[in-house]
């Protein structure tokens, strides 16, 4: 890990919001977190009210409702990890490319655990749900490390080149996914389940699995909030202040990389929560990447599990996917990112 570069000069950082603000925005995204934790136990097929919910929760509920309440843990956590990662991913990619648009699946990554699944499938047999996480893994992190490297071939920042080599990759990607799942049609069925994306149907095995690289990834992200500050001053000022840009960028895309192909591993393709979080929190808090990845940390969980519960709530018994919530939930942010755009061209 770099050596964190050094703080903005007094005067020179971004202007926050002030305290009151930040300390009413926090506990109000404490509380927001808190709530979204007890609707994901509460709600699902089977009916229940917060009484009895705090009965099991205290440990003296009744059998059976402790039994569907417990049930629901794995993915409560999962929820709890996948939008803490896929929101301080899409910050630090945001941050470090400069780009209001960008989000985990800008460098390969969603495609590059698709197509790792499509292959295990294809090819060598997988089948389940742990051999479907330890192959997407893997397939995710390769994809975003070959498009940080041949992006910033040669020397330089290369953002541009960087989101250029992520489209690329994602198309011819992209291609050989439809080339395989439209010839093999077991594949396929397999296949349309993990693509749209769902906290459902997953165990405490995937938490675990996944939990030591999120956790690393993110106090990583977490430190590096002061130095993301310097670099957004422009590359020359934060020379200037003693930092080293291109390191403090490298080590931002390879948290987001991390960050993205565990929370993609998980729990499938997710869309719009690292687009939409970091613009929310940017309105809450101000540009100080310190407290925007700490916010984000907070608020990212709470979108993605509220997603899950009106997923699971909207068509009972049955449920929505969260992966085509969040979308509905995102198509606004990104309608309001671009507007944004257009504002400040």
């Amino acid at each position: 890990m770099a050596t964190p570069a050094k703080a903005p000069a007094r005067g020179t950082g971004p202007k926050g919001p002030g305290a009151a603000r930040v300390a009413s925005s926090l506990i109000a995204a404490l509380a927001l977190l808190a709530l979204a934790l007890l609707a994901s136990v509460k709600y699902g097929s089977l009916p229940t009210s917060f009484g009895a919910v705090l009965d099991v929760l205290r440990g003296h509920g009744d059998p059976y409702l402790t039994t569907v309440v417990e049930s629901r843990y794995p993915r409560t956590l999962l929820g709890l990890l996948a939008g803490a990662s896929l929101a301080v991913a899409g910050c630090l990619m945001q941050g470090v490319t400069r780009n209001p648009l960008a989000e985990p699946g800008m460098l390969g990554i969603t495609t590059g655990a698709s197509a790792s699944i499509v292959t295990a499938s294809a090819y060598f047999g997988m089948s389940g749900q742990m051999a479907t996480l330890l192959w997407a893994l893997p397939g995710a992190l390769l994809a975003g490390i070959v498009v940080y490297v041949v992006g910033t071939r040669g020397g330089g920042s290369g953002m541009v080149r960087l989101v250029l080599t992520g489209a690329v990759l994602s198309a011819v990607l992209s291609a050989f996914i439809q080339a395989v799942t439209l010839s093999n049609p077991k594949v396929f069925d397999s296949y349309r389940y993990w693509v749209v994306g769902s906290l459902g149907g997953r165990g405490f095995e995937v938490f675990w699995t996944v939990l030591p690289l999120t956790a690393v990834a993110l106090a990583v992200a977490l430190l590096l909030g002061g130095s993301l500050n310097t670099v957004a001053l422009g590359d020359d000022s934060a020379t200037a202040l003693g930092a080293k840009p291109a390191r403090i960028k490298a080590i931002g895309l390879l948290a987001a990389t991390a960050l993205g192909a565990a929370a993609t591993a998980a729990v499938g393709p997710i869309a719009f929560v690292g687009l939409a979080v970091p613009h929310v929190v940017r309105a809450l808090v101000g540009v100080d990447f310190r407290l925007q990845l700490g916010f984000c940390a907070l608020l990212g969980p709470s979108l993605l599990l509220f997603a899950d519960v009106i997923g699971r709530v909207v068509l009972r018994p049955q449920e929505l996917m969260v992966g085509v919530v969040t979308a509905f939930v995102g198509a606004p942010a990104l309608l309001i990112a671009v507007r944004r755009m257009k504002g400040t061209a």
